[in-house]
């Protein structure tokens, strides 16, 4: 579904991703790890069209999508949830909040908004509220419920539960894998490696921006190359 080969990426004479090699089979959930400055972020945004690669290629399906704009992608199934804190649009409610991830792919938004509420009871208890008045949690949830209503065949996520309660990530680790059941590929950056490998099917992992470790997660959960990689 998404194969990434020899993908370079830089900020200015930085050197940021070098040369990363991965893939996702649809309907696999893979993981992105590694320490703080590895490059993971940087890759996600690359292949998600928020940043310029300097060589590489991108494929999604059968198409080349190389450098596309983000907004670009959203249209062909590829969505992206960013990093917090630009979780939620505040000054707007819940429903509201939701319905922009309609606009960005004209998927059909009560169906859609139904698929959320069910996954995220409580967002259906808060529609009518502000989006801003949220709990981080929930603003989380708001924010993956947005990139849902784009009804994506792949979603993109970046640390999704970086300063939440454990209570919190718990819940939305939760939503995440059930999605991951129903059959959504998955590509996902998560700063807890234990965690990662629990969840996924592959994990890669990221050292001074290359591709150090690969594999599949249950054969890498005990790997003494995933403790010195992270120690190096």
């Amino acid at each position: 579904m998404l194969c990434v080969s020899n993908l370079s990426s830089s900020y200015g004479n930085i050197r940021a991703v070098n040369n990363v090699d991965l893939r996702v089979d649809r309907g696999a959930m893979v993981a992105l790890i590694g320490s703080n400055g590895s490059g993971k972020s940087t890759t996600l945004k690359t292949i998600a069209g928020m940043h310029s690669p300097d060589s590489g290629t991108v494929k999604f399906g059968d198409r080349e999508i190389t450098g596309w704009p983000t907004h670009r992608l959203v249209h062909h199934g590829l969505a992206f949830l960013m990093e917090r804190p630009t979780s939620v649009v505040a000054p707007l409610t819940v429903e509201e909040n939701l319905a922009l991830g309609s606009a960005a792919r004209r998927s059909n938004l009560p169906e859609m908004l139904a698929r959320v509420f069910e996954l995220f009871p409580r967002l259906k208890e808060r529609r009518r509220q502000y989006a801003g008045t949220l709990s981080g949690g929930e603003q989380q949830m708001v924010a993956i419920g947005r990139v849902l209503i784009t009804d994506p065949e792949l979603l993109l996520i970046d640390s999704p539960t970086i300063g939440l309660a454990p209570a919190i990530v718990d819940e939305v680790y939760a939503s995440i894998t059930r999605l991951h059941s129903e059959g959504l590929s998955i590509l996902f950056i998560e700063q807890n490696a234990e965690l990662a490998l629990a969840i996924s099917d592959h994990t890669y992992l990221l050292h001074r921006g290359s591709i150090a470790i690969e594999g599949p997660s249950a054969r890498l959960r005990n790997s003494q190359e995933i403790v010195d990689a992270y120690l190096a």
